[in-house]
């Protein structure tokens, strides 16, 4: 559908909101002239569409009164982004909004007009999203329908929950604010009563959870980006730069999305550089390269990659 379609399609929904609007009003609204207002008023006109203007200082265009857009008047780019963001839904929640992503689909496939319908059939073939979890997510199902319904109802929580490199899982109650999906994995975020602090959990790493009767109040100026950028930026970071071999050099040119930055050197080895939480990280990404990727810094990953190197090779001439 042309920019002009489109933007007929706007000014209607703008003079379906507020009757009486200056031919100014609406040229800002769409970024046009009032010239080209004036000229899409005609044009509705012609198509039937019942606009009329009223002279003076409260005057203005309106459309005749009772009058409504046909629902689902989509362009054909909006109704693809309908249908990938359904389809999305559906990738990242599995079975617990399989059915009404499908069934949101089927109506939307009912109701579209058939250059719509075209392009929605044309994506469902050619622009897929798939595999976004690393893990098979299919068991934490019934874990994430409780969360699901816990962050809805406002309930508080109990939950068994093993943190990272800790033998013992602890128990801790939980006012549970949001469910994050990120990095493959999901994540519950609320107020942890153990801890009295606001903090982030791992779904998969929840041994027990149980809902409680006990409802809470999330804080009015709680803003779940802003946590999320906060958190990022104060979790512990090492920054690593990695060399590889010329004879390797595709294998790091390849996996462009891995690193942060990507220098072709003159002798045709490739120089990277990428962040990771800790050192442990760190040494086993750079172990699972070989002998064709070298840590250049920092230092200490220098040792502890020599260490994991030299701890591998005494394991394999024991046996």
């Amino acid at each position: 559908m042309s920019n002009t379609a489109t933007r007929l399609i706007t000014l209607i929904m703008l003079l379906q909101r507020r009757p009486n609007q200056k031919a100014a009003e609406l040229a800002e609204g769409l970024s046009v002239s009032k010239r080209t207002i004036h000229r899409y008023i005609g044009m509705l006109d012609e198509m039937g569409i019942p606009v009329y203007s009223e002279r003076g200082p409260h005057g203005g265009f309106s459309l005749v009164r009772g009058y409504k857009m046909p629902p689902l008047v989509f362009t054909p780019e909006e109704a693809v982004a309908i249908y990938l963001g359904t389809s999305l839904v559906e990738e990242m929640w599995g079975r617990l909004y399989r059915d009404a992503a499908q069934g949101a689909l089927a109506k939307l496939d009912n109701l579209l007009p058939n250059e719509q319908r075209h392009e929605v059939a044309w994506a469902r073939r050619t622009l897929l999203a798939t595999d976004m979890h690393r893990a098979d997510h299919t068991p934490l199902a019934p874990l994430l329908e409780k969360l699901r319904r816990a962050t809805r109802e406002r309930r508080r929580v109990t939950l068994v929950y093993r943190s990272r490199n800790q033998l013992k899982p602890l128990q801790r109650d939980l006012d549970p604010y949001a469910l994050i999906h990120r990095w493959g994995w999901w994540y519950v975020i609320g107020y942890c009563h153990l801890r009295e602090a606001v903090r982030t959990f791992r779904v998969d790493r929840i041994v027990e959870l149980t809902l409680l009767d006990r409802t809470f109040e999330m804080p009015a100026d709680f803003d779940i980006q802003e946590y999320l950028a906060a958190e990022t930026q104060a979790q512990p970071r090492v920054h690593v730069r990695m060399r590889f071999a010329p004879e390797a050099a595709l294998r790091a040119l390849d996996n462009r999305a891995f690193w942060d930055t990507v220098e072709e050197q003159p002798d045709g080895s490739v120089v990277v550089t990428f962040v990771v939480p800790d050192l442990e990280w760190a040494a086993w990404t750079a172990l699972g390269y070989g002998p064709h990727a070298v840590v250049l810094e920092p230092e200490e990953l220098r040792r502890l990659v020599s260490e994991r190197a030299s701890a591998i090779v005494a394991q394999y001439a024991s046996t």
